[in-house]
C-alpha cells in the first residue's frame, strides 16, 4: 500500500516518530507521502523525508486554514522552498478551500490557491488539493486554470489529487472529467457513511457506459494522525491501517482487496513519480 497523504511531521508522531515508521515499513507500507501545509512545517516535512529517502517523499504547500490576510509574506518563504527543493518534492500540497472556520479570509484562500496551482505547473508537479465546505468554488478555480491553460497554451498539465473525498456523485464525476484522482481514507469505513454508496454507484455506471473502472481514479490515504478508520475511529492513524479502507472499498466495487491495493498502487507511482 501507499498512503498519499500522512503528516508524518505533527508533534502526534513527535514521541516514537522512527518507530512508527519502522512499523508501517514492517507492515508492507511501501512508500508514504507527507505534505507541508505553512512556512513553519518546511524544514519537518524534508527532514523527515531526508532521513527515509526513498520510502517518505515530501511535497510543500500553504494549507487554506493557515491563510490570513498577510499570507504573502508566508507564501514567499514557502515558494522559495518549493522552488529550491523541486528536485524533491512529489507535490505542491497542501492547498485549496476551507470555509468551515469563520473567519475564512476567502478572497485570500482563492488568491492562494491560484497561485500555487499556477506555480506546480509551472514547475510541472501534481498538487494535493484541501477541499472542506468549498466545493463549487474549488471546482470552478480548477476550472478557470484549465481554461487558462487551454488560452495560453500552458505545456505542464494540471494535475492531481482531491484528498479526503467526500463529495457527491456529481462532484466525483466533474473532478474525474478534468483528470484528477480521488483520495479515499477512513472516511469510507464510518458507519452510516454515504460515500461507500456514492462509489458504488459511480463505478456501476462507468461500467455500463464501457469507462475504465473507478479503481484506476483512486488514491489511498491516511490523512494521519486524523481520520483512523473504523475499528480504530478516534486513536491515532498509521499508514498500515489503510488495510481497513481497502478492504471496504473492495467490498465496495465488487473487486479484491489486492486488485485494489495494485490500483492504487499504480495510480500513486504514475501521479508523484514514485520509483
Amino acid at each position: 500500500m501507499i498512503d498519499t497523504h500522512i503528516h508524518l511531521d505533527e508533534e502526534a508522531y513527535a514521541a516514537d516518530r522512527e518507530e512508527v515508521i519502522r512499523r508501517q515499513l514492517e507492515s508492507g507500507v511501501e512508500a508514504m507521502l507527507v505534505p507541508g501545509v505553512n512556512a513553519e512545517s518546511i524544514e519537518g516535512v524534508l527532514d523527515v523525508c531526508r532521513r527515509h529517502k526513498g520510502y517518505c517523499y515530501p511535497a510543500l504547500g500553504f494549507h487554506p486554514q493557515d491563510i490570513t490576510p498577510d499570507w504573502k509574506t508566508s507564501w514567499a518563504k514557502i515558494e522559495a522552498a518549493i522552488r529550491a527543493h523541486r528536485d524533491e518534492l512529489v507535490a505542491i500540497g497542501e492547498i485549496g478551500l476551507d470555509y468551515h472556520y469563520e473567519p475564512t479570509y476567502r478572497e485570500e484562500q482563492h488568491e492562494a490557491f491560484r497561485v500555487q496551482l499556477d506555480l506546480a505547473q509551472e514547475l510541472d508537479l501534481p498538487v494535493m488539493i484541501h477541499n472542506r465546505d468549498a466545493t463549487e468554488d474549488t471546482l470552478q478555480i480548477l476550472r478557470d486554470t484549465q481554461i487558462k491553460n487551454e488560452k495560453f497554451k500552458i505545456k505542464n498539465s494540471l494535475r492531481g489529487v482531491v484528498h479526503c473525498f467526500n463529495g457527491s456523485r456529481e462532484t466525483a464525476e466533474q473532478i474525474l472529467g478534468m483528470g484528477f484522482y480521488l483520495g479515499i481514507g477512513g472516511v469510507l469505513t464510518f458507519k452510516n457513511c454515504k460515500l461507500a454508496e456514492m462509489l458504488k454507484d459511480l463505478n456501476e455506471r462507468r461500467l455500463s457506459a464501457q469507462l475504465s473502472p473507478l479503481t484506476a481514479h483512486l488514491l489511498l490515504e491516511t490523512d494521519g494522525p486524523y481520520l483512523a478508520p473504523t475499528p480504530y475511529r478516534g486513536q491515532r492513524n498509521e499508514s498500515r491501517l489503510m488495510i481497513h479502507v481497502a478492504d471496504r472499498l473492495a467490498e465496495v466495487l465488487g473487486c479484491s482487496s489486492e486488485a485494489v491495493i495494485e490500483a492504487t498502487n499504480r495510480n500513486a507511482r504514475q501521479l508523484f513519480g514514485l520509483n
